[in-house]
């Protein structure tokens, strides 16, 4: 249930700052300039890395004891985090890149649980 709330997360952040450029303009008119500041979208990534934990760990301490998802997830973090470090004509790439890590990683986590929900835990953690 986590993961999938965290890859609906990570979605409407990644539209959010695809669609931010043309919506830009229209953003005062409709009292939501603050949705166009980088500390918004700095909490919205946090929350996002907290959630995607929270639901990493669930998974790893109760099923499959492995670890690269939560590689996957912070990997997809830090290149979403720093992608305003690069011109805008770069920043797309950042944004799918991050945004397809932090997916990946939910995605690959639920898998992983499900997976291990047949099989003992002596055998997940092999």
């Amino acid at each position: 249930m986590l993961d999938r709330i965290g890859i609906a997360a990570t979605s409407l952040c990644a539209l959010h700052c695809i669609l931010l450029p043309i919506l830009l303009p229209a953003l005062p008119l409709l009292g939501l300039s603050f949705l166009a500041d980088h500390t918004w979208e700095h909490v919205f990534l946090i929350i996002t890395a907290v959630l995607g934990t929270v639901a990493l760990f669930s998974g790893f301490k109760r099923y499959h004891k492995k670890l690269y998802p939560f590689y996957l997830l912070y990997l997809g973090v830090a290149i979403y985090w720093i992608k305003h470090d690069f011109s805008i004509e770069h920043q797309p790439f950042f944004i799918v890149t991050g945004a397809l890590l932090i997916v990946a990683a939910h995605f690959i986590n639920m898998k992983l649980c499900n997976s291990c929900k047949q099989c003992t835990n002596d055998d997940c953690a092999a």
